[in-house]
């Protein structure tokens, strides 16, 4: 429950944080343009808000309805659909009397901030804590694979040669290059030999049904032991500091990912366990308890692993920052569209907020917390500048053709724009939420 509370809280604050700036990047510019703010809300506030207090003209307050927020621009019709405003004639504070060059910024504002908020905060993070980048080369012990892997042909212990004869410097880009830019073959080497997997269309609904636990491959490393927790079986029948676990009841098992998946299954029985101690190869009889406990803590991979860290100066970091929001950025959108393609069946995985709560960590880790939240912010303007109606996007889209025309939209259209935008956002919001409470209930 505690570490429930602990996630709610994080995304709680991360998705306050971003919809306040957004809100912002909207209020600001049309302040400087003399445009009257009606309201600014976090939250929406339907029959009641939760707190609210009017400063000049604006007034300020918290929804009850954590499902965004929003500014009240006079003179626009937006998600409010309040149109009464309209039956008078245009005054110089309100949004519609404004050239289209001035209302299009003030549409663009929430964007451009999410945006550079997700490249600031990105930079931030490496000024802070620097940046960690294993290369595929330094992956020395290969991979561990998924069941789904496994069942495509890769085996633990494989070491990733190219995908689509492409070599991937960086080992953490090489499961998306598999998974969601329509990779057709991966060449891997395997005991000095090299080997083709050849990767189905549809390899994503598979991904997706499988609901994607146990990601799809990640990295391999021994299981050598560091030290035993009191009480040990395995210390207790003469496993050593050092000593490296190579196989249970005869089967050859060399990475530590695999007696995660077996010894669950062997709870109350009596196991022969093999270890490498220097050339030598020695065999115990342990007798697991329930749940089946070895007691043996290992060795993390970094110690095992060649990793690269850089750390930033104040101004490099930037560069760096806008860099890796960008990476971040197309990544999000090569997913987007394999969610609007039928075929991958990946609108299957399309999450709501269960599956963004969920993506924090039980414990308050502000690093991993400012990584998280950067990434909304960049979903965040992706999401706001889809050409559709209701959203940023759907004004931005309008204005542009006023612009190239001359000739802007008619009121009376842009209500019932409005209205077809609200239907497809609530559409959206309930497939994404719908399949959340899918996946709870399986």
């Amino acid at each position: 429950m505690t570490e429930t509370l602990i996630k709610a809280a994080q995304f709680f604050l991360s998705l306050s944080f971003l919809i306040v700036l957004h809100e912002l990047g909207h209020f600001i510019p049309a302040r400087f343009f003399k445009i009257r703010v009606e309201k600014f809300y976090l939250f929406f506030d339907p029959y009641f808000s939760i707190f609210k207090k009017k400063i000049g003209d604006t007034e300020y307050g918290i929804g009850w309805l954590p499902l965004g927020g929003y500014v009240k621009i006079s003179g626009m019709i937006d998600e409010s659909m309040d149109t009464d405003q309209l039956n008078s004639e245009p005054q110089p504070w309100e949004f519609r009397s404004k050239p289209a060059w001035q209302r299009l910024i003030v549409m663009l504002g929430g964007v451009t901030v999410n945006l550079v908020l997700a490249m600031v905060i990105y930079a931030m993070i490496l000024f802070t804590w620097g940046g960690d980048y294993l290369k595929t080369e330094n992956a020395v012990y290969g991979i561990e694979c998924s069941e789904l892997a496994k069942d495509l042909g890769f085996q633990n212990g494989d070491k990733i040669l190219t995908v689509d004869g492409v070599y991937y410097e960086s080992f953490i880009e090489i499961p998306e290059a598999i998974l969601i830019s329509g990779a057709n073959e991966v060449i891997v080497e395997r005991k000095g030999e090299q080997v083709s997997i050849p990767i189905p269309t549809n390899i994503v609904e598979q991904f997706i049904e499988r609901k994607g636990k146990s990601g799809f491959i990640g990295l391999a490393w021994p299981y050598i032991a560091q030290q035993f927790e009191k009480g040990s079986a395995a210390e207790a029948a003469g496993v050593q500091v050092g000593d490296q676990l190579i196989g249970i009841n005869g089967e050859e098992m060399l990475y530590f990912s695999e007696y995660i998946h077996k010894l669950p299954t062997l709870a109350g029985q009596e196991i022969n366990l093999s270890v490498l101690r220097g050339m030598d190869t020695l065999n115990y009889a342990i007798a697991l308890s329930e749940p089946a406990r070895l007691g043996v803590y290992y060795v993390p991979p970094t110690e095992l692993i060649i990793y690269d860290h850089q750390e930033y100066g104040f101004f490099e970091s930037f560069p760096a920052g806008t860099a890796l929001a960008i990476d971040k950025l197309d990544s999000y959108v090569q997913q987007f569209k394999l969610i609007l393609n039928p075929e991958t069946g990946a609108w299957k995985g399309l999450g709501g907020f269960i599956t963004m709560g969920k993506q924090f960590k039980p414990v308050w880790d502000w690093k991993h917390f400012w990584n998280f939240t950067a990434f909304l912010s960049i979903i965040l303007a992706f999401m706001n500048i889809l050409p559709i109606p209701a959203l940023d996007g759907g004004h931005v889209m309008f204005l542009l053709w006023e612009i190239v025309t001359g000739k802007s939209p008619s009121d009376k259209f842009l209500e019932y724009a409005q209205t077809a935008g609200f239907f497809i956002l609530m559409g959206l919001l309930l497939l994404a939420n719908g399949n959340d409470i899918i996946n709870l209930f399986n």
